[in-house]
């Protein structure tokens, strides 16, 4: 188990080998998540949505509004949609 100390400043330390674990570099964001019994989960922050920009190709063929409504009234219909 790893340990750090909280300053006056509120700050801690996150040991290098949790650091390494999680992935997390120089600049790394990290969310502080509050678990049903109380305590708290340290998890590394998602990006931002303009870096996601690029991660998926764009479709082979334009597609019209009209048939990506047609696509979402498909998947709730059969529940596929959540």
């Amino acid at each position: 188990m790893s340990t750090a100390t909280v300053t006056s400043k509120g700050q801690v330390t996150i040991p290098a080998e949790v650091r390494r674990n999680l992935g997390l570099k120089t600049g790394s964001r990290v969310d502080f998540v509050r678990m049903d019994d109380g305590t708290y989960e340290l998890v590394p922050a998602t990006g931002t949505v303009t870096a996601l920009k690029g991660c998926v190709p764009a479709p082979a063929r334009p597609v019209t509004v009209e048939q990506m409504e047609v696509a979402i009234d498909d998947a709730v219909a059969d529940g596929t949609w959540h």
